[in-house]
């Protein structure tokens, strides 16, 4: 038990959000650099050249320069063991990245200094409050032009409805960014510029505070100390407060120093609540209760060579050790978790242990969906993961039917990872719709089964514009003459609308029934 509560001690489970472009996938690379897990920063791909970032695995994310998928990487930094989870910053894949949300301890919001923040940060951010994880915030680019950070801050607690306070201060703006005050400990970091800009660590003078002649710069820090909100660990960990550091991913300046602040004020795994059989509720602690996690990802073909799909696990409590034999909640039945891996992006080692907060990958024969709760004992399930009401529908084929066979298997398997949802007729059995949340989920499909199963596809967009699971007696919904009634792969009905009017019209003729944004 004591070297459990160590283990548990030393994790840091966390999740990166943000809009797209913000800075992201570049402060994953530089964790990884910081931890000595790779020694040279390779950069987001954005042009010829450029080496693609560690967590994008996936080929359409090097080609294209952005996350599409969720990522999850383990390393070790100054003693602290790192579960990193990467999420894609394009809203159209907000459901994954809802998703791996849940399997998170705390998260790190990153800003852009010039645009403040976007849609797709509030939207994540307000996922965060949800499901009350503590959130860090990491203003980027403060190298570039960009916005004050005092009108920053005033924005973080504006749009987010959350107090802020800076735990560091940069020192320059733009081009004259040259270092940052550590507030707690009153002192002046300063940055020295690599010469192969960024891809190793930057050098750091660190300087007492008052040794530093800077009159603009103690005026800022006296407002900030008089109109600033103090920060307290309780605070932040409620969801109070978020700590604000102001640094540059591109260039390490204040990487260093934020990540070290991470890992002394982020928790690690604490209790989770689950639902009992017959109703009610369990609260299942880290360190007593017997190994128990819970399935938040499939992903199919990451390892190209043998087209596997790999389930990943976020461990909630006890120790878990390889070949171990567990319940499977959904099925009702024993499975043995053979050959677990540790993951870091694309690659894979097996491991023989692992505890509370770790993420691991299980190869997935078909047992597994999002969701299935696996533990020792059994008598619980972890919360259900919710399925977000589709707005883009389709019609997806391939040109060369004698690629029927490879087309199936491929459009299961992505279907099985929960990006696309696959709807089929009431009256006509072969009847088939594709839906997702969004239109890049269906080039993504396209490219992967091109790229993956080698099956080119014919697309057709149809007109319906959202989505809702009808709850109610059939025979009695009075459908509008436009819409389209469908079922989905757990046979649950759901309504497609032209628009946002047909749906509201169709949920004022219905009263008896229920429409439903969001299933579980």
């Amino acid at each position: 038990m004591e070297n459990l509560q160590e283990e548990i001690q030393k994790r840091r489970t966390f999740a990166i959000i943000s809009h797209p472009d913000a800075g992201k996938t570049t402060l994953t690379e530089k964790l990884l650099l910081y931890s000595g897990a790779i020694h040279t920063a390779g950069m987001v791909k954005g042009r010829k050249g450029r080496r693609a970032a560690a967590s994008d695995w996936m080929a359409m994310e090097q080609e294209r320069g952005i996350s599409i998928t969720s990522s999850a990487m383990q390393f070790t930094y100054k003693n602290t063991v790192i579960n990193v989870l990467d999420t894609p910053g394009h809203e159209d894949f907000s459901e994954d990245t809802y998703r791996t949300l849940t399997a998170a301890d705390c998260a790190i919001m990153v800003i852009d200094a010039a645009k403040g923040i976007e849609k797709q940060t509030r939207k994540l951010f307000e996922v965060c409050r949800l499901r009350k994880i503590p959130v860090m915030t990491f203003i980027n680019k403060m190298d570039m032009p960009g916005r004050e950070p005092l009108e920053l801050m005033n924005e973080v607690e504006t749009v987010l409805q959350i107090h802020s306070s800076a735990m560091n201060w940069p020192i320059g703006l733009g081009k004259e960014f040259r270092g940052v005050v550590d507030r707690r400990r009153g002192e002046c970091l300063f940055f020295a510029k690599t010469s192969i800009g960024g891809s190793q660590k930057a050098e750091i003078t660190r300087m007492p505070l008052e040794s530093v002649g800077d009159s603009a710069l103690q005026e800022e820090l006296e407002l900030l100390e008089m109109a600033g909100n103090p920060f307290s660990r309780e605070d932040f960990l409620r969801g109070a407060v978020t700590p604000v550091f102001f640094a540059s991913a591109l260039t390490n300046f204040g990487v260093e120093p934020f990540f070290d602040a991470f890992i002394e004020l982020a928790p690690s795994p604490g209790p989770r609540l689950a639902d009992l059989p017959g109703g009610g509720e369990v609260v299942i602690d880290p360190l007593e209760t017997p190994f128990s996690g819970y399935v938040f990802k499939l992903q199919a073909n990451m390892d190209r060579r043998h087209r596997d799909s790999m389930a990943f696990i976020r461990i909630c409590s006890g120790k878990f050790e390889r070949d171990m034999t567990v319940r499977h909640h959904r099925l009702g039945r024993d499975v043995r978790l053979a050959r677990p891996h540790s993951l870091a992006a694309g690659e894979r080692s097996t491991l023989d242990a692992a505890f509370p907060g770790d993420v691991i990958g299980v190869i997935n024969p078909g047992l597994f969906t999002i969701g299935d709760t696996l533990s020792l004992k059994g008598g619980f399930s972890f919360k259900p993961l919710p399925q977000f009401q589709p707005e883009i529908f389709a019609r997806i084929f391939p040109k060369d039917v004698g690629k029927r066979k490879a087309f199936d298997k491929g459009v299961m398997q992505l279907i099985d990872e929960g990006a696309i949802q696959m709807l089929r007729s009431f009256e006509q059995e072969r009847d088939l719709l594709f839906a997702a949340v969004g239109q890049l989920q269906f080039e993504v499909m396209q490219y992967r089964l091109r790229d993956e199963y080698g099956v080119e596809t014919a697309f057709e967009l149809l007109p319906y514009q959202c989505s809702a699971w009808v709850e109610g007696d059939l025979q009695k919904f009075k459908k509008p003459t436009s819409a389209l009634l469908m079922q989905d792969r757990q046979g649950r009905p759901m309504a497609l609308f032209s628009s946002q009017w047909e749906k509201q019209y169709c949920a004022q003729q219905n009263p008896q029934h229920q429409l439903i944004d969001v299933a579980v």
